[in-house]
């Protein structure tokens, strides 16, 4: 008795004119019929096929250059897949066209079918000059890619593997996804579990990603077939949202995403390209992703933005410092002249001195997340993340692993959380590590008070460049390091999008701008308010006998006090410890406080001179003054390093904890940090002395 043959159904999808036909006529012969599908006139082509055991139906479904429902075609060759569901899609992609064609693959991909892409007139392909890396393409888009040419009979077995290897491993997964965006993601999540709730049925049948994908695309046959009027309202709402960020039809930028995704993955696996979907954008690119001029245009620019956040920002931060001296002033004039109140101390020394001396800082702050909108939101970001990535593969990590890196020169705890696009757990934790080491929005404070207070104004844009590249270069160095020893294991590949060049909008920059801004304000109002109530306590309690003041001048007197408080017991015994690091018993206090949140070093350094001073006036707006008098540049410079590479603060230990589920890797984080930071700070300290001083 003959073994009865396993069946297999395969649909060919694919653009109209690439190669279709003769491929589904290299598969099935003669052994094929003609049909209609069910109420429409649109012709429906079937075809066996025998091979290896298996009997394969193929069905050629009409040629379409998508599956957003816009035409008959479309909607029939999407309702089969959704519907009939067959074992492996193949889509038919003319090779010598890719870019134009793949963007079909990327719905499909989208769809999370079992998938096969023929790389059909690959002949014509290498005519024109491009040459494929076929093993990283079929990585990069988890699918095999097998090169045909359909009219010769070329590729027919290596097609047919694929179908079968790709029908055997049923349930497949995919680990990459085209990622949209932050503003999308965000209401495609929300959608997405709406419609898990609210139209579960449609979700298990469509998926609920997929479906909120389409209701964002206002796809017109997803849209009749809702019944939920929550659901209905949501992306109303969603949409309304997006066309006022981007000033454009979501469906348009969703669109250019996947043109993106497709950009991407053909810089990385194709040689040479003829093809040029936008034209302006490959100009462009040409020139900014450049193999010797992309990384020195990528630290230009952020040179330009550092230059600009000084420059711009001296001014309303100026004004900031004369008001809160200002208010500090008029305050302390409710009480007699000289005198001590401790509700006086409270409100000067601890509130207007620590939380006014951090919002000082809001103007660079805003300016510095000005200027990452806009590049962020013209598409150059991403382009920053294309350039790196081949430094980053150097180094055991993947491209995609500095977009978290980035987003940490904002805030390390969404740049933690941002790690989750990388699937290799490797990749994910070295990540992790390091993003402390970009400098965050809290570090700038530090940064915009010491750099002014050393360094001339021509060296502060400079400055400030400097300190973040150092981080960066630490970053690249300590994942390498990890990459070697802990973390050790492959890279797994990942396709970098190219969105093309957007003009950013005037309403999408001032949201991006003021909600990270918001965030800092938002903290310095709750978290460091409390901290500087704290540490203002801690200054100022217990307080020495008066017998010990006697004879002391009122500068003595303060200083004395501040000595015995808490935090005076506290810096002074670790100042033997801090001391080779060029830093005294306040700075180390200082340092202290900055594990609790990074703006704190500042408050509390205000706290302290303003405690320990004998004036009146001595408060937030004269500490660059304090601090010139009492340390050289060199401690200045190295206060910032020490405070770029140290410990994170709690809130990002807590993240790493909760991203890696691990109070180990927390702890290896903060600690390792430290210690690195102690080394390369004592280098620096003490090299520096001998050739300064």
């Amino acid at each position: 008795m003959a073994d009865i043959p396993k069946k297999i159904t395969v649909a060919l999808a694919g653009n109209p004119n690439s190669g279709k036909t003769c491929i589904f006529n290299m598969l099935t012969g003669t052994r094929q019929h003609v049909g209609n599908y069910p109420g429409v006139t649109v012709e429906k082509k079937e075809g066996l096929c025998r091979y290896r055991g298996y009997e394969m139906t193929v069905v050629d479904l009409p040629g379409t250059y998508g599956l957003t429902a816009f035409s008959t075609e479309e909607l029939i060759a999407r309702r089969f897949i959704i519907e009939e569901k067959p074992d492996v899609v193949v889509d038919i992609v003319d090779s010598s066209n890719v870019e134009r064609n793949l963007y079909l693959a990327t719905q499909l991909i989208e769809m999370e079918v079992p998938l096969v892409l023929a790389f059909n007139m690959s002949d014509v392909a290498e005519q024109n000059g491009l040459v494929f890396d076929i093993g990283q393409l079929s990585q990069l888009l988890e699918a095999a890619v097998i090169p045909t040419v359909g009219n010769r009979g070329k590729g027919r077995t290596g097609l047919l593997d694929a179908v079968i290897e790709t029908a055997e491993r049923a349930g497949f997964e995919r680990t990459h996804t085209i990622a949209y965006g932050e503003e999308i993601e965000h209401e495609l999540a929300s959608i997405e579990k709406l419609i898990g709730e609210k139209e579960s049925g449609l979700a298990e049948k469509y998926g609920a990603r997929w479906l909120a994908l389409k209701l964002l695309e206002q796809d017109g046959d997803i849209l009749t077939k809702l019944q939920n009027r929550d659901v209905i309202d949501a992306v109303r709402k969603s949409i309304e949202h997006l066309r006022d960020i981007f000033g454009d039809e979501p469906e348009t930028v969703i669109a250019d995403r996947r043109y993106g995704f497709i950009s991407g993955a053909c810089q990385e696996t194709i040689k040479t390209t003829v093809e040029l979907r936008h034209n302006t954008s490959d100009l462009v690119d040409a020139v900014v992703t450049n193999r010797i001029l992309g990384l020195p245009i990528f630290l230009l620019l952020m040179y330009l933005v550092f230059q600009l956040t000084f420059s711009i920002g001296t001014y309303p931060m100026g004004w900031l410092e004369i008001f809160f001296g200002w208010l500090g002033n008029t305050i302390a004039g409710f009480w007699p002249a000289g005198s001590e109140h401790w509700l006086k101390s409270l409100l000067v020394d601890g509130i207007i001195g620590g939380v006014g001396g951090v919002i000082v800082f809001l103007p660079n702050i805003l300016l510095l997340f000005l200027a990452i909108a806009i590049l962020e939101d013209s598409g150059y970001m991403a382009r920053a993340a294309f350039i790196m990535d081949r430094l980053m593969h150097k180094i055991g990590l993947h491209g995609k692993s500095f977009i978290p890196m980035l987003i940490g020169f904002g805030c390390s705890l969404p740049a933690i959380m941002g790690t989750r696009i990388l699937e290799n757990r490797q990749n994910r934790l070295t990540t992790i590590m390091v993003i402390p080491l970009m400098s965050c929005g809290a570090r700038l404070t530090i940064y915009a008070l010491l750099i002014p207070a050393f360094f001339p104004e021509r060296l502060r844009g400079p400055m400030l460049w400097l300190i973040y590249l150092i981080g960066i270069l630490l970053a690249v160095v300590s994942a390498k390091v990890l990459r070697l020893t802990i973390f050790k294991g492959e890279t797994t590949p990942f396709v970098m999008e190219l969105p093309p060049y957007r003009m950013p909008t005037f309403k999408s920059i001032l949201i991006h701008m003021w909600q990270r801004g918001w965030m800092y304000l938002r903290k310095a109002g709750t978290v460091i308010l409390g901290i500087s109530i704290i540490l203002w306590a801690a200054m100022s309690w217990p307080r020495p006998h008066d017998t010990s003041l006697a004879g002391l001048t009122a500068e003595q007197a303060q200083q004395q006090k501040l000595a015995y408080s808490i935090v005076g017991r506290l810096g002074r015994a670790i100042e033997p410890a801090i001391r080779p690091l060029g830093f005294d018993w306040k700075i180390g206090t200082a340092l202290i406080g900055a594990t609790a949140a990074k703006e704190v070093f500042v408050s509390q350094l205000g706290i302290v001179y303003a405690v320990g001073g004998p004036d009146e006036s001595a408060g937030r707006h004269t500490l660059r003054e304090q601090l010139q008098a009492n340390y050289t540049p060199l401690t200045g410079f190295c206060i910032m390093l020490f405070c770029l590479i140290s410990a994170p603060c709690v809130a990002t230990a807590a993240m790493t904890r909760q991203e890696t589920n691990s109070w180990g890797w927390a702890l290896f984080q903060f600690f390792g940090l430290t210690t690195l930071a102690y080394v390369i700070t004592f280098i620096v300290y003490q090299l520096g002395s001998l050739l300064l001083y």
